[in-house]
C-alpha cells in the first residue's frame, strides 16, 4: 500500500474528534503539564502545543516537560507536533543555559548563505535535542518599512533579494535536523505600523507590488519545497476588503495555493491575538479561517480558547457549515507532515548543553 492511501485509511478510522484535535495547536501556562492540558491531550486528540518561554525553567524540565507530552499522547492516532518560536536574537525560547544565537539582522548583515544555513541547522539542532520538532522560523517579512514595530531586527533586512536567500537558506538548515520550518508570516508583514498583537495592521498593497516585493520570499521557498507557512493576521484591502489574511480564502486558497502552488500545510498566526479577538469571535474566525484553507488553528492562551475552537468546528462540521471533506483535507495535509518527517512520540533521555553550546560557538566564530 502506498503512502497516500495508507493515510486516507488512517483518516477513514478516526472519530470526528480525533480529526479536528489535529487541526488545533495549543499553548498552556507553566512548567508541567495540568489537568487541563492533560484533558486537550486524552479527551480533544490535540494535534500539538506551542511552547514559550513561560513553559521553560531550565534543560531537564524543558525536556521533561516534552517527555510527559509525548508519552500522555501514546494513545493517540498521530505524534504531537511540539512547536515554538526560535527565530534568533530577541525572539527566543531556549533555557537560559543555551548561548543565545544572533538575530536575523545580523545575519543580513553578514550576507552569507552557508552562515544562514547553519544557523538554521543550529537552530534545529538545539530545538532536536529538547524534543522540539516545529520551529515558526524563518522570517520572511522584508523589513521595508522602518516604523514597524514587529517585525524589526527579526527580519533579515529591507532587501527582498536577500531575505529571499539567507531565508529559505535558514529554512534548509532548520529541516536538516528533521525539525519541521514554518516560514512566516503570509504574505509579508514588514511594512505594517501595528504590531498585530495589539490590533489589525492593514497593508493597502496591490497584487502586482506584493508580487515584485513581499512575496518573493515566499514563492521562493515554497519552490525549495517548504513544508509549512503561518498566515498573518493583516487586512490587505486589495485582496480581500472584508477579511484579514489569516480568515481570507481570496489569500490562503487563491493567492496561497493556487497561484504560488503551495500544498503544505498552512497555519495561522495565533488567534488569541489582538487583530482578531477585538474584532471577531475566536470561535467563528477559526470557521472562518478553516474554511479560507487553514490547516492548522493557533490558539497560544488559554485552556477555555482551545475548547471553544475546538467546539465551534465541531458545531460547523455537524451543521455543514465545513464541509467533511474539507476537514480531510486538512487531516491528510497534517498527517502526511507527521509522516514525512517521522515524527514520533518516543522519550528523549538526556540533552547536553555542553555540546549544544559547543556548535553555537562553532558557527558563530565560523562567518565566512
Amino acid at each position: 500500500m502506498n503512502k497516500v492511501d495508507a493515510i486516507k485509511d488512517k483518516i477513514n478510522t478516526m472519530s470526528l474528534d480525533e480529526k479536528i484535535g489535529q487541526l488545533i495547536i495549543g499553548g498552556f501556562n507553566g512548567y508541567t503539564v495540568d489537568s487541563n492540558t492533560e484533558k486537550l491531550i486524552k479527551e480533544n486528540h490535540l494535534g500539538g502545543f506551542i511552547l514559550f518561554q513561560r513553559n521553560v525553567e531550565n534543560p531537564n524540565q524543558l525536556l521533561e516537560l516534552t517527555n510527559t507530552l509525548k508519552s500522555l499522547n501514546k494513545e493517540n492516532i498521530a505524534p504531537l507536533f511540539i512547536s515554538t518560536d526560535e527565530e534568533g536574537g530577541n525572539v527566543t525560547r531556549m533555557p537560559k543555559e543555551i548561548k543565545k544565537l544572533p538575530s536575523n539582522s545580523y545575519i543580513g548583515k553578514i550576507n552569507n548563505e552557508d552562515f544562514s544555513y547553519n544557523i538554521g541547522k543550529t537552530l534545529g539542532k538545539e530545538l532536536n535535542a529538547f524534543g522540539i520538532n516545529m520551529d515558526y522560523a524563518p522570517v520572511l517579512d522584508i523589513n521595508s518599512n522602518p516604523n514597524n514595530p514587529v517585525i524589526g531586527i527579526r527580519s533579515f533586512g529591507n532587501n527582498k533579494d536577500i531575505v529571499t536567500r539567507l531565508g529559505t537558506r535558514t529554512m534548509e538548515g532548520i529541516k536538516s535536523q528533521n525539525v519541521i520550518p514554518v516560514v512566516k508570516h503570509f504574505p509579508g508583514h514588514g511594512d505594517t505600523s501595528v504590531d498585530s498583537h495589539m490590533g489589525l495592521p492593514i497593508v493597502n498593497h496591490d497584487l502586482k507590488r506584493l508580487t515584485d516585493f513581499e512575496l518573493v520570499p515566499f514563492k521562493s521557498a515554497i519552490d525549495k519545497d517548504a513544508d509549512a507557512v503561518m498566515v498573518a493576521h493583516i487586512l490587505l484591502p486589495k485582496l480581500d476588503p472584508k477579511y484579514p489574511a489569516t480568515l481570507s480564502y481570496n489569500i490562503i486558497t487563491n493567492l496561497l495555493r493556487k497561484d504560488l502552488g503551495f500544498d503544505g500545510v498552512v497555519i495561522t498566526d495565533d488567534m488569541t491575538m489582538g487583530a482578531i479577538i477585538k474584532n471577531y469571535d475566536i470561535g467563528d474566525a477559526a470557521v472562518k479561517s478553516t474554511n479560507a484553507g487553514a490547516d492548522i488553528i493557533l490558539v497560544s492562551h488559554q485552556y477555555e480558547n482551545i475548547q471553544k475552537v475546538f467546539n465551534s468546528i465541531k458545531e460547523s462540521v455537524l451543521n455543514k457549515t465545513i464541509t467533511e471533506d474539507r476537514l480531510n483535507e486538512s487531516v491528510y495535509r497534517i498527517l502526511s507532515l507527521k509522516e514525512k518527517y517521522k515524527l514520533t512520540d518516543n522519550k528523549i533521555n538526556s540533552v547536553d548543553v555542553n555540546e549544544i553550546n559547543k556548535s553555537i560557538t562553532d558557527v558563530l566564530n565560523n562567518k565566512y
